[in-house]
């Protein structure tokens, strides 16, 4: 066993047994480097990646190719989601010299940590234009060899290059109506309008530019915006990107169609696309939206909740096939002898049709995924689902994908806001108990009595890594989106803690964000991206949290902080308002208020329970909630808010202005509307 033996990642316990010595990421690697005389390879991977295990499997399980790493370097193998600071800073050199990234990431490093020479999958022998990696392993060592002296020319100007890169980001546009109004209009010419979604292929759920368009159609009423949403949230609720029998979406579809996905599941997609289907029933009633809303929900407490009461990160694409040979999707995918196996020749036949699989297949080897398709016409609903259940009852019997059971903070937090809501919305308190849950092993795991966070745990044991930007930003969402479904302040208090953090150890003295603390490990530049990407950014998430936080409180810091983070938006939302989808979420929200809502009423009075669940309904961008009785010091809101001659009552404000006071849930639902509205002066 080599040095990753006592690693708190799956991923790196994967290569435990690896012939290549390999070292965790630290000084003491770069310390035997320098030793030794030799350059680092910087493997970077994640447990679900399926091209990742490939080259485990090709290169770092055979023994002749683990001897030349031994011999001629110092191998230092990196989980990018435990590590996200070290994947970005060599993604970005890896994208910058390369024109393009990904995972596996394969980086070659001077003793002092400056890369070289960069690549992602290196297949063993050469093929299709890529050199084998022994190929590459050998250039290296010559060049490394024979001309050090270039090759420390080359290092120390990549670091250089990065480095001019600081402060790009400091010009500021503050996003208003015209910033907005450009950016639905960039996404409205990448639209796909035959398929849905945005772009080509390969083809990735949009979850983040899904909430600006509900949230621009909830301000505005643009039809447009939320027919964008309907479509492309239908287009993906029956292609095979989701899992019909089980719930739960896979990572991305490798067409346009959305029809053969990559099959590894993510909690972070999961969370945030429960949550973007509850608002899209929230906005129109639907009941598909309302089915996969839930759907998704069970997923995540069916597959990955762990037994601490966290979520776990991700599901494998890859499963035995049966054979002992793993295969990707193996798990999920069928042909219409499997559905006749199991259903009988009636319902096997009728199977086929209503989810898509021929007797060619949509995937592999003549298997189809399931889906979906359109026209399927009236069904007989019962049989429907007796065939799904006897489906997914047979598909429990496989093997089953790996899980990768390590607890991250920021997807955690991810997923506590989208179980808060949607048990909040569909009357689901053991969704709501589980993001408790998870809240609860947030604090007493990963959280300590500073406000500071670790990044990971796994097994109730905490990780050696401490969080990242994007760690504070989305617990603290997480913690806001159950206080306000809750009741209980202490998830408020929880947020500001470590807010706090964020405007003491990340945030710069013009107002930009860093994604690592300025007390974290220094790396050859520090990380810094408002980009959304498969999640929000740690800069465009810390802004929302910053501005609910604002919002509850009436903290001026936090709403200044906010505003300030929120400059970025403006300059990138009409060239890649796909890539600040999160960001144009929270910038409708600064613009509508966002609006305050407090219920003050008895605990367990039905008018109290209506308003309150009329008001997590409001659609208004970015609302926040605030329940509890009268004379309650549990949220600031409440402060000096009385009931109505003893009934239950809400308080609607927003921008220092107050509507009356209302005991009336319909009067309640049209404050939150997007009609103008305006009320007293306090």
């Amino acid at each position: 066993m080599n040095r990753l033996g006592d690693a708190t990642s799956p991923y790196l316990l994967q290569h435990a047994e690896n012939p290549v010595d390999w070292w965790p990421w630290g000084e003491d690697a770069f310390e035997e480097a320098r030793k030794r005389g030799v350059p680092v390879l910087l493997s970077v991977g994640y447990s679900a990646c399926h091209w990742c295990h490939v080259m485990a499997h090709e290169s770092f399980e055979d023994e002749t190719t683990a001897a030349y790493l031994n011999e001629h370097f110092v191998s230092v193998k990196v989980d990018r989601e435990e590590r996200p600071d070290v994947d970005a800073v060599y993604m970005e050199a890896v994208q910058a010299a390369t024109g393009q990234g990904g995972w596996p990431m394969t980086v070659f490093l001077t003793p002092d940590g400056e890369p070289f020479y960069f690549g992602t999958y290196f297949p063993p022998t050469g093929r299709q234009g890529l050199p084998g990696f022994m190929d590459v392993l050998q250039g290296v060592v010559a060049a490394w060899r024979d001309r050090r002296e270039e090759v420390g020319e080359v290092a120390a100007r990549i670091v250089r290059d990065l480095g001019e890169r600081a402060g790009i980001y400091a010009a500021a546009v503050h996003p208003g109506e015209g910033e907005l109004a450009a950016a639905l209009l960039a996404l409205t010419k990448e639209y796909d309008p035959k398929r849905g979604g945005f772009g080509g292929a390969p083809k990735f759920p949009p979850s983040m530019t899904l909430e600006f368009l509900l949230r621009h159609h909830a301000r505005t009423g643009a039809e447009g915006a939320l027919q964008m949403v309907r479509d492309t949230c239908e287009a993906m609720a029956r292609g095979g990107i989701y899992d019909q029998l089980g719930g739960g979406f896979a990572r991305y579809s490798v067409d346009r169609d959305w029809t053969v996905p990559h099959f590894e599941k993510m909690l972070y997609d999961n969370a945030l696309l429960t949550r973007v289907f509850a608002h899209l029933w929230r906005a129109t009633g639907s009941d598909l939206a309302r089915r996969v809303a839930l759907e998704t929900a069970d997923f995540l407490i069916g597959e990955l909740e762990t037994t601490e009461g966290g979520f776990a990160s991700a599901l494998d694409a890859d499963s035995d096939d049966g054979t002992g040979k793993h295969v990707e999707g193996a798990f999920y995918v069928w042909t219409p002898a499997q559905l006749t196996e199991v259903l009988g020749a009636a319902d096997g036949e009728f199977a086929a049709g209503y989810f898509g699989v021929t007797e060619e297949g949509t995937f592999e080897a003549g298997a189809s995924v399931l889906q979906l398709p359109q026209g399927n016409g009236v069904v007989d609903a019962d049989r429907v689902a007796s065939v799904r259940e006897r489906l997914h009852t047979a598909r429990g019997e496989r093997p089953r994908p790996g899980r990768d059971d390590k607890v991250v903070a920021a997807w955690n937090g991810l997923a506590i806001a989208a179980l808060a809501e949607t048990g909040a919305f569909f009357d689901r308190p053991d969704l709501v108990q589980a993001a408790v849950d998870a809240a609860d092993l947030l604090v007493r795991v990963h959280m300590d009595d500073r406000g500071r966070l670790a990044r990971t745990s796994r097994d109730g044991v905490v990780g050696p890594n401490d969080g990242v930007l994007e760690d504070y930003a989305d617990v603290a969402e997480g913690f806001l989106a159950l206080a306000s479904v809750t009741g209980e302040g202490v998830w408020l208090d929880f947020a500001g803690l470590l807010l706090d953090s964020v405007l003491h150890h990340f945030t710069a003295d013009d107002g930009t964000l860093y994604d690592t603390a300025d007390d974290a490990q220094t790396l050859i530049r520090r990380p810094q991206d408002p980009t959304d990407n498969a999640t929000p950014s740690g800069w465009t998430a810390a802004a929302g949290a910053l501005l609910s936080y604002a919002a509850h409180t009436g903290s001026e810091a936090h709403r200044v902080a906010a505003e300030r983070a929120l400059g970025v938006v403006g300059t990138l939302a009409p060239r890649a308002p796909r890539f600040i989808g999160w960001g144009l979420a929270v910038a409708e929200a600064a613009l509508d208020g966002p609006r305050e809502v407090a219920v003050v009423g008895a605990v367990g009075d039905p008018l109290t329970d209506e308003l309150h669940r009329t008001a997590l309904l409001g659609a208004a961008p970015g609302v926040v909630v605030a329940v509890g009785e009268e004379g309650s010091t549990e949220f600031p809101l409440l402060h000096q808010r009385p009931t109505r001659a003893g009934r239950a009552a809400a308080y609607v404000c927003r921008n220092f202005v107050c509507d009356a006071p209302t005991s009336d849930p319909r009067t309640l639902r049209s404050q939150l509307r997007s009609e103008p509205w305006s009320g007293p002066r306090r």
